[in-house]
């Protein structure tokens, strides 16, 4: 896919409502699509900079995804409850769970499997009575045809903080502060868990999704967002973002190009 640098944008920002994304359910996954997914096609709505996927899903316990293919994408995932198996064909296996930062790099190709095994982190025995919570994001790599990768780092004491964390970052500027990496030099994921009226900033950046994963935020300049609600915001000069009266777990990309 070809890429820009953002120039002459806008400042604007987009809302975007939980309960207008593409739904699937099939049973055994209730996926709620931000943008196109499989057959849920809007040409209008095929990505937000170099932003092509973020799938809110929950996979019944015993249940999940059989292994399949992907090739040139870097894929992210974040627990929010639960947690989730993955194995892939260059011998890479993970337990993904809360406060896990989780990127697999398809590059030249790779299959991969999830499942939700339901696996207690204590180690004790599995148990197959509990649903996993994801959130599952894809952005373009600056650099297509690369070796298939793997990586995963527990983070949940910078969560704690209360601040914006760097999950995955390919950006030269994050290169000690950051969980993992991507394949992406002008693109990064933050996460943060806010307590009730904790605040942070947006970064400033031609581009920024933020997406409440749960709980509530007040956007400045924008109101109020609620789980499954996401902001598309062009040229972001640092908005601040408050909790509401339960607190709130957030996802935000920063990118400063996208795809033509």
């Amino acid at each position: 896919m070809t890429q820009q640098r953002s120039t002459t944008l806008v400042p604007s920002t987009d809302i975007r409502r939980a309960g207008d994304r593409a739904h699937t359910g099939i049973g055994w996954l209730d996926s709620r699509h931000s943008f196109s997914f499989g057959h849920h096609y809007d040409p209008a709505n095929t990505h937000f900079g170099l932003l092509l996927v973020s799938n809110d899903d929950v996979v019944r316990a015993g249940t999940g995804f059989e292994t399949h293919p992907h090739r040139d994408m870097e894929i992210v995932t974040w627990v929010l409850e639960g947690s989730l198996v993955h194995q892939d064909s260059t011998g890479r296996s993970g337990l993904i769970y809360p406060g896990l930062a989780q990127r697999m790099s398809a590059g030249s190709g790779i299959l991969h499997s999830e499942k939700n095994d339901s696996w207690r982190l204590d180690g004790a025995a599995p148990r197959h009575d509990d649903d996993v919570h994801f959130v599952q994001m894809w952005v373009v790599p600056d650099t297509e045809g690369i070796t298939p990768g793997y990586e995963q780092l527990d983070i949940s004491g910078p969560l704690d903080s209360g601040d914006l964390v760097v999950v995955a970052s390919g950006m030269p500027r994050h290169a000690d502060d950051r969980a993992i990496s991507i394949r992406q030099q002008h693109a990064a994921l933050y996460a943060a868990r806010l307590r009730p009226a904790g605040a942070t900033a947006l970064p400033n950046a031609p581009l920024v999704h933020l997406f409440v994963a749960r709980g509530s935020v007040d956007l400045e300049g924008a109101g109020s967002l609620h789980t499954g609600d996401a902001a598309r915001v062009t040229v972001s000069d640092g908005q601040r973002i408050t909790a509401g009266a339960d607190g709130a777990e957030v996802l935000v990309w920063e990118m400063h190009s996208t795809i033509a």
